[in-house]
């Protein structure tokens, strides 16, 4: 993968939290806004550090609203 930036890899737990939320925080305008190479960057960048922090937390905790079976459950809205 060529994308700019620290190597998921070797970020610290601290910096690999700090640049995904920064991720996620600047989507919406890079997706919005960004040139073509800003967003393929930006989508790069964001698909190895979340692969990077689902390697070293393959079992984080997982909301049950949030699989398919639980969203089942909520009211649907119009």
């Amino acid at each position: 993968m060529n994308t700019t930036g620290i190597p998921g890899h070797e970020l610290t737990e601290d910096l690999l939290l700090r640049e995904l939320r920064h991720l996620h925080q600047t989507r919406n305008e890079t997706f919005l806004h960004g040139s073509p190479d800003a967003l393929r960057e930006h989508t790069a960048r964001t698909f190895e550090l979340e692969q990077e922090y689902l390697r070293r937390y393959p079992e984080r905790d997982v909301d049950p609203r949030r699989t398919r079976d639980g969203a089942r459950g909520e009211p649907q809205h119009a």
